[in-house]
């Protein structure tokens, strides 16, 4: 593997320094100037990490201020009970989900084993976009027991809301039963829904909710942007 590149370095230290409050909505960042010398770098490659930034909307130039930070790093909590909405409406920001594509189709192996299903049986596949206030944060991918929950896929059209579409469906309460989270490098696909830099860091996140009797509704793979999200532990139970 390759060194990092040293834009990417700057870019990663001014990302962490957001998330950590040095810098809050508004701050304006040091100049190029301060940058370079700090980082022992010409203002050249200062540039190309602060544009790198502004590709993901957590900061913004204003001509002749100098480089402001538009928006924190959202923490988003993994727990039991994980609801997007919720989470991201308790961060300040204003939570949306876009909608890619809703098809039905036979479930995958890994599918089959994490539904209770047959590899075969038809799932609803939900892939969409996360937003905290209009800018991505994570791409996801949903599987759902087709038999189970025949009209999922209308339900989810209407708002993107897993929630209120698995309550359309008589599944009033779901929890998360398993989590796996795993550290990657931005495919070309995620990168461009992302808006990020092929390469960058995500999050992969695979996890399972099941509804109150203990069986399986929903088998989900969501990338969530590295540089944008913060995931912390939740012990609480409920």
């Amino acid at each position: 593997m390759g060194q990092t590149p040293i834009w990417r370095t700057i870019a990663l230290a001014l990302t962490g320094d957001i998330a950590e409050g040095r810098y809050t909505t508004g701050d304006r960042l040091p100049t190029e100037a301060q940058l370079a010398a700090a980082h022992g770098v010409n203002r050249h490659t200062v540039r190309r990490a602060l544009a790198d930034l502004a590709e993901q909307g957590l900061v913004h130039p204003r001509r002749g201020a100098g480089v402001f930070v538009s928006a924190q790093v959202t923490d988003y909590p993994i727990g039991k009970r994980v609801r997007y909405h919720q989470n991201i409406s308790a961060s300040g920001k204003i939570p949306g989900k876009q909608v890619l594509s809703l098809i039905t189709r036979a479930a995958d192996v890994a599918e089959a084993e994490a539904l209770g299903l047959n590899p075969g049986d038809p799932v609803h596949v939900y892939d969409g976009l996360s937003l905290a206030d209009a800018h991505p944060i994570a791409v996801f991918q949903s599987a759902f027991p087709a038999v189970r929950l025949p009209g999922l896929p209308e339900a989810l059209a209407e708002n993107g809301s897993v929630t209120r579409a698995l309550q359309r469906c008589g599944v009033a309460d779901y929890t998360r039963i398993s989590t796996r989270l795993t550290a990657r490098a931005a495919d070309p696909v995620q990168a461009r829904h992302l808006r990020l830099t092929e390469g960058a860091p995500v999050l992969h996140s695979i996890c399972i909710n099941a509804d109150p009797s203990g069986r399986p509704v929903e088998y989900g793979k969501t990338i969530f942007a590295g540089e944008r999200v913060t995931l912390t532990l939740d012990d609480n139970p409920d």
